[in-house]
């Protein structure tokens, strides 16, 4: 298994948790690594400094209206869409980083949001339920769950950077 299908399936799984998350993370790492299989592709706008400076503001405001009894559940089909949109964006990035078929990074990436989205709907609710305490405050704890995985899995795994190509003889 390869180091960006999990790097894909992982922060496929943050934007099921927080949408705006993983595009924001992987976005700031490209600044650092800059690679050149995004060069001439429409995924290259991923490395400029405004975009990823963008995609922070609008994780940081998604967390801020996550809060909000108004805001409709991340399973309804629109929030989905959206979830499953920024797990393909990352993964298809990933993927054409490394040299292998967007396509496909873009499939595993929409797949672990969707499926991250049922499962933190279900933890949220049951954590709300069972400790009795306000879903603001399981809604910051799930902030802070997805900030430091988010960052364990683009930093610490250097989300971006180009894995060495393999030579087959």
């Amino acid at each position: 298994m390869s180091k960006h299908l999990w790097q894909t399936v992982g922060l496929g799984a943050i934007a099921g948790f927080r949408s705006m998350t993983a595009p924001a993370l992987l976005s700031s790492n490209l600044l650092q690594y800059h690679p050149h299989a995004l060069a001439g592709s429409p995924l290259r706008w991923l490395q400029k400094p405004l975009v990823a400076h963008g995609l922070k503001v609008l994780a940081a405001s998604e967390m801020t209206a996550d809060k909000l009894p108004q805001m409709p559940d991340r399973i309804t089909p629109t929030a989905l869409v959206g979830r499953a949109a920024a797990g393909a964006l990352v993964g298809a990035t990933l993927y054409k980083i490394n040299h292998d078929k967007p396509l496909s990074g873009a499939l595993v990436g929409s797949v672990a949001a969707v499926a991250a989205s049922y499962l933190s709907f279900m933890l949220r609710k049951k954590a709300t339920e069972g400790s009795g305490l306000p879903g603001g405050l399981i809604g910051g704890l799930e902030d802070l769950f997805t900030l430091g995985a988010g960052l364990a899995l683009a930093k610490g795994t250097h989300a971006g950077q180009p894995e060495p190509r393999r030579w087959v003889l």
